[in-house]
């Protein structure tokens, strides 16, 4: 992404110009990815609502959740793309309706990941208590809890804005392009940030690993229905994997400050396109390749919504 997600550094400013060829090609391969995946996605939104047993079934409940939490991740990070490449820039207060959206859904994510790890947890660890526990209602139940705390999120970042507007002034019209890092200029959000993320991803990764340990010792000793205990645990991986990715992103920012200290200015540029595409794209992008594809109840409708049905009659002749 040609000048997103800078920090205070204002590295942007000083970036030399690619050719006009590899600009073209880098905006294609990053509006190309976003698009591609938004349609998928936005796919999957729909088959997860086309049958009775996607919208009464936990795991499909939590996946809609996750899938929507992206295609709504996926929208600012176009926008925010399309005004680099345009060198627009917007009013500070235009700038905070995207990026809050972007700090509410970052959390949900995560959380829900966590949560889809535990009904998997349950559902092979105590399968007869599966059904009473996992309900359409304590699944809801659950998804709202995640909801509160991105709101919860919002707050705290709402309040410190509050603050920092008492103590410095800040000018209406942004001098750099429109992302979270210039939005929350100020150090403090650095330190919360820091706080927030390793807070957050230390917590659901002890809830997927402890889950997956969990499912691993019933795979590894139950007589009987050994065959789901090993898809669980292979889902639980996933998760894992899934959960690193997210991390990941979050540290896109640092990783391209970091690497600007060894590599020359066009090198940045161009190292920046592609960490955009494979950090902060793909792994928004991933639940529908991961879950929707890999589910043998989901992957047929899927495939056929996609206008795939030849395909789809493949995989169901497998």
């Amino acid at each position: 992404m040609l000048y997103l997600l800078q920090p205070k550094a204002n590295i942007t400013a000083s970036l030399l110009r690619p050719e006009p060829y590899e600009t073209m090609l880098f905006g294609l391969l990053s509006f190309g990815s976003i698009c591609s995946f938004f349609y998928i996605n936005c796919v999957l939104l729909f088959t997860l609502r086309s049958k009775q047993v996607f919208c009464e079934t936990s795991r499909f409940i939590l996946l809609f959740n996750l899938i929507f939490a992206d295609i709504f991740q996926q929208v600012p990070s176009l926008l925010f793309y399309l005004l680099s490449v345009l060198q627009l820039k917007i009013p500070y207060y235009a700038c905070g309706v995207p990026v809050m959206l972007i700090v509410f859904l970052e959390s949900i994510s995560p959380l829900t990941l966590a949560v889809m790890s535990l009904e998997r947890y349950v559902s092979v660890c105590h399968p007869l208590r599966h059904a009473t526990i996992f309900t359409v209602r304590s699944t809801g139940t659950a998804i709202a809890v995640v909801l509160t705390c991105g709101f919860i999120h919002i707050l705290i970042r709402a309040l410190m804005l509050v603050y920092v507007f008492t103590t410095i002034s800040v000018n209406l019209q942004m001098n750099d392009f429109c992302s979270k890092e210039h939005f929350f200029f100020a150090p403090i959000f650095n330190d919360f940030e820091k706080v927030h993320a390793s807070t957050l991803f230390l917590s659901v990764g002890v809830a997927i690993i402890s889950s997956t340990i969990g499912v691993a010792l019933v795979a590894r000793s139950a007589s009987t229905n050994k065959e789901s205990a090993k898809k669980a645990l292979h889902t639980l991986l996933l998760h894992l994997i899934h959960l690193s990715l997210f991390l990941t992103a979050s540290l896109f920012t640092t990783i391209i400050l970091t690497i600007s200290r060894t590599v020359g200015r066009l090198d940045l540029m161009r190292i920046q396109n592609l960490f955009f595409v494979f950090l902060v794209i793909l792994p928004r992008c991933l639940s529908t390749l991961i879950y929707g594809l890999r589910d043998q109840t989901i992957r047929p409708v899927l495939l056929q919504n996609l206008g795939c049905r030849w395909r789809s009659s493949v995989f169901l002749n497998k």
